[in-house]
């Protein structure tokens, strides 16, 4: 486990010198210390950045994109490690932190395709309505990247940023979360397994106020992308408006997930355990209101129940295990907290509301229901992050998209229907980034992910993800004089 700062395709102390205990969640104990990155390291890993840009711009994306393949291929080499690492720092069990790696794996060979593809998309033509002109496009690299990035989906998120904005030409300086920084630093080394060259990827570790916030803020530093909460979310806004320079925010959602009547039970069954309980419903994407038609909502929550009741809470490097304690202590004092609220408030608590039975260390929470949630309930309107699932009845398909769009989020949306016109229907009418219609939470490199409301500012994966680490600019060419 590696404990310095990645600058410039080295590994160095933080100038100030410190550190920052990692935690395993599981044993609540300290297995590691990081570098306490500063704001001179900040600097130090964006002058490396700059300096960088120049030639990785130039860099054919036939170049870019073999490197960006390697790095794949490195991934899928040391899979079982790093999912170990990641399990070990985060909590969530081996099975679902191997599905991760297999993602940052595909979002680096997907991006390294698409910067083959932008070499043969520059200079296009444009159609122009005066033949005396000829107009061509290119997308050329924004600069320099500040990446910000949580730590529920350690890798992954991270993928999502660096793999696309190496593919555009941008040079990087990531911040990876302090909570789960271990699998994290491995991408540094594997950038060096690969020969990236030096300066293109920096990885500085650190607190928010001493590594997010001068990276923000840096004047050479041309984006930022910040995956995390909407408190943190708005400062990082506010700070990048003061540049100005270009800001993409991935926040929180409370999102539905609407089963009717003719839904099959267990299909339905399947998308809502998934949908709350899978990473310990530590997801901006939890569809943690359910809207179940009241025709079906007994033998749906019958079902339901059972399978909570099924998961099996445990050491997450233990293969039987399908739910893992909360990543930080602070996450599950606060899922707590709302649990203890609903209880106070007089709901109706149909599962869990403590920790799971015979666990003596860990920050678990046993999955948890409370039933017919009012809609001015805090359990209701915000994002809780934890396996809390909250339900509600509706009559008919008015009411159910009324109810899934009261919200002041739109990030993601479920809807489960046997009748496919209504599920295209519905989908239609929720306000939300990404629908799923009778599926678990899939998700493809193909297609975008980002929200409405307050879920957040722009796009991230598919081409739409390229996009936000390139500028347009057009060349208008006079041919013949009027």
């Amino acid at each position: 486990m590696r404990d310095r700062l990645y600058i410039d395709g080295e590994w160095r102390a933080p100038v100030r010198g410190g550190t920052i205990p990692v935690f395993n969640p599981f044993t609540e104990k300290v297995i590691h210390q990081v570098a306490a990155g500063g704001p001179d390291d900040v600097d130090l890993a964006v002058k490396a950045a700059a300096a960088a840009f120049p030639a990785w711009k130039r860099a054919s994306g036939s170049v870019r994109g073999r490197f960006l393949s390697a790095i794949a291929a490195r991934v899928r080499e040391r899979k079982d490690e790093l999912a170990r690492l990641s399990s070990l720092n985060n909590g969530k069990p081996l099975a679902e932190a191997l599905i991760d790696m297999q993602d940052v794996a595909t979002s680096f060979d997907y991006y390294g395709r698409l910067a083959v593809e932008l070499d043969r998309e520059q200079d296009a033509a444009v159609q122009v309505p005066d033949s005396a002109f000829r107009a061509t496009l290119r997308r050329e690299p924004i600069g320099v990247a500040g990446l910000i990035v949580p730590w529920n989906f350690p890798m992954v998120t991270t993928s999502w940023k660096v793999a696309p904005a190496l593919a555009a030409g941008c040079t990087v300086v990531l911040k990876p979360s302090e909570v789960t920084p271990i699998v994290e630093l491995e991408l540094g080394a594997i950038a060096d397994e690969v020969g990236l060259p030096k300066g293109v990827l920096n990885l500085v570790t650190g607190l928010g106020p001493d590594v997010g916030a001068p990276l923000t803020t840096h004047k050479d530093v041309a984006k930022i992308s910040f995956t995390g909460s909407n408190a943190v979310g708005a400062r990082v806004m506010a700070a990048a408006a003061q540049g100005p320079k270009a800001v993409s925010l991935e926040l929180g959602g409370k999102s539905p997930i609407v089963v009717f009547a003719d839904a099959d039970l267990d299909i339905a069954t399947e998308c809502v355990i998934n949908g709350i309980f899978f990473n310990a419903g530590q997801m901006c994407s939890a569809t943690s209101r359910l809207l179940v038609e009241d025709k079906i909502a007994p033998r749906l929550m019958e079902r339901v129940i059972a399978a909570a009741r099924a998961l099996k809470p445990g050491d997450p490097l233990d293969p039987a295990t399908t739910l893992g304690p909360l990543t930080t202590r602070a996450q599950y004092d606060k899922v707590m907290s709302y649990i203890a609220r609903g209880k106070a408030d007089g709901l109706d608590l149909i599962l869990g509301g403590g920790r799971p039975e015979g666990l003596g260390t860990g920050w678990f929470i046993a999955p948890t229901i409370f039933g017919d949630v009012p809609v001015s309930s805090p359990l209701w309107r915000e994002e809780i992050f934890g396996p809390v699932l909250c339900v509600k009845t509706f009559s008919n398909e008015d009411e159910a998209v009324a109810l899934a769009n009261d919200s002041d989020f739109g990030l993601v949306a479920t809807v489960v229907t046997n009748d496919k016109n209504r599920g295209e229907r519905v989908a239609d009418a929720i306000d939300s980034g990404l629908i799923w219609i009778n599926s678990p939470q899939v998700i493809f490199v193909e297609t975008s992910w980002g929200g409405f409301k307050a879920s957040g500012i722009g796009r991230e994966l598919g081409p739409w993800g390229l996009d936000a680490y390139l500028e347009v600019k057009h060349k208008t060419r006079r041919l013949k004089a009027a």
